[in-house]
């Protein structure tokens, strides 16, 4: 997959063109890639996926994300992209005229555009489809539906925040991921006999709240394992913490990067009596865990 972030650095010749910000690339958007990837197919030209860095919503409302750039390069040359287009948006690329935006399409020798049905641009979302038509046909793809509503990031979001991780499976077509990089904690689990890896994550990258059956990739290899993402009441914690003990590893995972699988949640996190009662509890999440790995 070529992958440039400038229009005028895109190689020379006709192109189907799909837009979008792809947050989390679930279902509806793998459903207009390939849409527009059969297109390109057919005119023997090369599908372009034109997309941004961060998300409009992220930039500029704060919004969590589902998926950082490498995940999203990632899952974009898992769908056979051909050449990805990720604009920075900047405060500078949030003020350009929708006009400037058609430019870049025109440059781009746009043949064929696809993108979603609630797709604007431009400064104040200005743009819509009669002005893509001016730079070449678009094809506006209804949102995708699955149980009565539509498939949307926002909706993702919703259910992560709320642990709900085997309904937003459904909607992204693939177990929730999210990668960091192992710092030092307190080390209360090495004393509760859990020992955990306390995973650092971008900012506003979204996590799944309670306690969690999960896969863990590491330098190592990979475990199946348990996780938490919580507050710790137990012990008064007042920083949300992202924790992974690791069935059957033995070492240290200081300054690493890990990517953990999000398979189904055990249950909610809750405050313990005392710290005995927290061990206990952790004993039957390790069994419930193992049961939903099959090991």
């Amino acid at each position: 997959m070529l992958l440039i972030n400038d229009p005028s650095d895109a190689p020379a010749g006709p192109k189907v063109v799909a837009i979008g910000s792809f947050d989390g690339l679930h279902l509806g958007h793998q459903h207009l890639i390939h849409q527009a990837q059969q297109e390109a197919k057919n005119r023997h030209i090369p599908l372009l996926v034109y997309t941004f860095d961060p998300p409009s919503k992220v930039f500029m409302r704060g919004e969590g994300f589902l998926t950082d750039l490498s995940e999203k390069l990632e899952l974009l040359r898992g769908l056979g992209v051909e050449i990805a287009l990720i604009v920075p948006f900047t405060e500078a690329f949030s003020k350009r005229s929708k006009d400037d935006f058609l430019g870049d399409l025109r440059a781009l020798e746009a043949q064929r555009i696809y993108v979603g049905a609630d797709f604007r641009f431009g400064k104040a979302r200005a743009g819509g489809l009669e002005d893509l038509n001016t730079v070449a046909p678009t094809q506006i793809l209804p949102l995708l539906e699955l149980g009565g509503r539509p498939v949307k990031s926002s909706r993702i979001r919703d259910l992560l925040r709320a642990g709900e991780v085997d309904e937003a499976k459904l909607l992204l077509g693939r177990t929730y991921t999210a990668r960091g990089i192992v710092q030092e904690g307190d080390k209360l689990g090495r004393q509760l006999g859990f020992p955990t890896a306390n995973i650092e994550v971008a900012p506003l990258k979204i996590l799944p709240m309670g306690v969690f059956a999960v896969r863990v990739q590491t330098p190592q290899g990979r475990f199946g394992g348990m996780a938490n993402v919580g507050y710790r009441p137990t012990v008064s914690g007042q920083v949300l913490r992202f924790e992974a003990h690791l069935f059957g590893f033995a070492g240290d995972l200081y300054g690493q990067e890990l990517s953990v699988e999000f398979l189904t949640k055990l249950r909610g996190e809750k405050k313990f009596e005392s710290l005995e009662a927290l061990k206990a509890q952790l004993a039957q999440d390790a069994e419930a865990a193992r049961r939903v790995l099959g090991i």
